[in-house]
């Protein structure tokens, strides 16, 4: 039986005996090469089961050879490796027909499973997706980390797919980012982008937003409106902090999901919906599943292909990446131009970043604006740092002691409003305050009486009925002897 041939391109002699070696450990055999023009020669002779190939060569860009062997060889698998670990890179190695894109430095593990995977697949026919005209210069997102390049092939492997998706993350991480990359890269590019955030529609609004209403429907609608929906016919639709949606929103959104279809309110006409959702959320929506604030089975409707955003500071590497990045782009916008020494970069990854991304963007650009001296360094970082600290927030290193009550409440709330753009829009703040505090209260009261409710009234100072309406207007679980 003849071995699968694999044929190497890259100009990293070292790489090329790295893998060389381990592929011939297991079992197949293999050519390689250090330019792309030998590659061709073998790929045009009818050479080789399998390409791995780097992007960038002394003679020619991987990646521009890619079509070329798809045009006279489309079943031919090609595997991608580039150090310009960028989602740009990843997304067009996958538009051009690449089976798999690997980041350097690569794990050998996974390459060669990649490369079993590459050989036992039956041969599909290549489709082609228009590339996104955008140049490298202007990324929608930034940095190297492997959780990113991970994020970068997830969001590369969508470009070909009309997939729904749930991003989550905490606020500040760029979820909205990562959604109109699937948007700007994928096949609805040509549609509209429609993002809506539930939190800051009041709960009697939402339906109109999203479905539209008609002329009288209720009072104040003089007029037809088109909702969100209609707004992002054959495009995307970005439903942020989707958990926020209340009851009644998320039974109507997944009898359209279901349907594909949907009527305004007031309205009697179907409508087609054709749209994309993506949905994002810094909540964890399988606790508020359990607590039933979100519905289980609009939840698996959303969640088809999750993506997490990590936090900053599980990605401390990319840190100096985008400080840089967002002098650069304040320079562009007219401010003047400045640069991190050594010390300001290290004082930069010692930050705990609650803010994630948009604290590094804010705190950039407030240097790039009032700093007067041209290169940072750590001492300016750590005024400006120290000055961000809220007065009742513990120093970062210094010895705190238990967090109080009232300190938790006002962290919260902090969260709350740069999570909903300062309350622009929001409505309701006191009631869900109150809600947010009065849920885990009054739910491990019970849980401290095992479900007694006499009890856990008495412990609370509140009436029996009282109590009975908080549990059931919080729709709080009961369950007498198991809590």
């Amino acid at each position: 039986m003849t071995l699968p041939t694999v044929l190497i391109a890259d100009d990293d002699r070292s790489i090329r005996t790295v893998l060389t070696q381990a592929l011939g450990r297991s079992g197949y055999q293999v050519r390689s090469t250090g330019n792309a023009a030998t590659l061709w020669r073998w790929v045009e002779d009818g050479e080789g089961d399998l390409v791995i190939t780097d992007v960038v060569m002394p003679d020619e860009n991987g990646l521009d050879l890619i079509p070329r062997i798809k045009r006279i060889r489309p079943d031919l698998r090609v595997v991608v490796m580039s150090a310009q670990s960028t989602l740009m890179t990843a997304v067009k190695a996958t538009q051009r027909g690449a089976f798999e894109y690997l980041p350097k430095p690569f794990d050998l593990q996974e390459l060669l499973s990649v490369v079993g995977r590459a050989l036992a697949q039956p041969t599909e026919a290549t489709v082609s997706v228009p590339e996104p005209r955008d140049s490298e210069e202007r990324l929608p997102l930034i940095g190297r980390s492997p959780s990113m390049q991970e994020i970068y092939r997830t969001i590369a492997r969508l470009t070909t797919a009309d997939l729904t998706v749930m991003i989550n993350g905490e606020s500040g991480t760029g979820k909205e980012l990562v959604a109109r990359a699937l948007h700007d890269y994928g096949k609805r590019r040509a549609g509209p982008f429609v993002a809506i955030n539930m939190a800051a529609i009041p709960r009697e609004l939402i339906e109109s937003e999203l479905f539209g209403h008609e002329r009288g429907a209720f009072t104040g609608a003089t007029n037809r409106s088109l909702g969100r929906f209609e707004q992002a016919n054959g495009g995307t639709l970005f439903l942020d902090e989707i958990g926020d949606m209340p009851p009644e929103a998320q039974t109507r959104l997944l009898r359209v999901l279901q349907e594909g279809e949907f009527t305004s309110v007031g309205g009697r006409q179907p409508i087609k919906a054709n749209v994309r959702i993506i949905a994002a959320t810094h909540r964890d929506l399988r606790t508020a599943i359990r607590q039933g604030q979100f519905r289980e089975d609009l939840f698996y409707r959303l969640n088809v292909v999750p993506i997490r955003l990590p936090p900053l500071r599980e990605r401390v590497e990319d840190i100096p990446l985008l400080a840089r990045h967002f002098l650069e782009r304040a320079r562009q916008d007219g401010l003047p131009s400045k640069s991190l020494d050594q010390g300001a970069v290290d004082r930069l990854k010692q930050h705990n970043w609650p803010g994630n991304v948009r604290e590094v963007e804010n705190l950039m650009r407030r240097l790039a604006a009032l700093c007067p001296e041209e290169i940072i360094n750590a001492d300016i970082i750590a005024a400006e740092l120290a000055d961000a600290v809220p007065p009742s927030a513990p120093v970062v290193g210094a010895v705190a002691g238990p967090e109080t009550l009232s300190r938790a409440v006002e962290r919260h709330i902090k969260e709350f409003f740069a999570t909903h753009n300062d309350g622009v829009g929001v409505t309701d703040v006191y009631d869900k305050i109150l809600a947010e505090v009065e849920r885990p209260l009054i739910r491990m009261t019970l849980a401290a009486t095992r479900g007694n409710q006499i009890k856990a009234a008495a412990m609370l100072g509140l009436n029996r009925n009282t109590l009975r309406k908080k549990i059931r207007d919080l729709e709080i679980p009961v369950v007498r002897g198991l809590m």
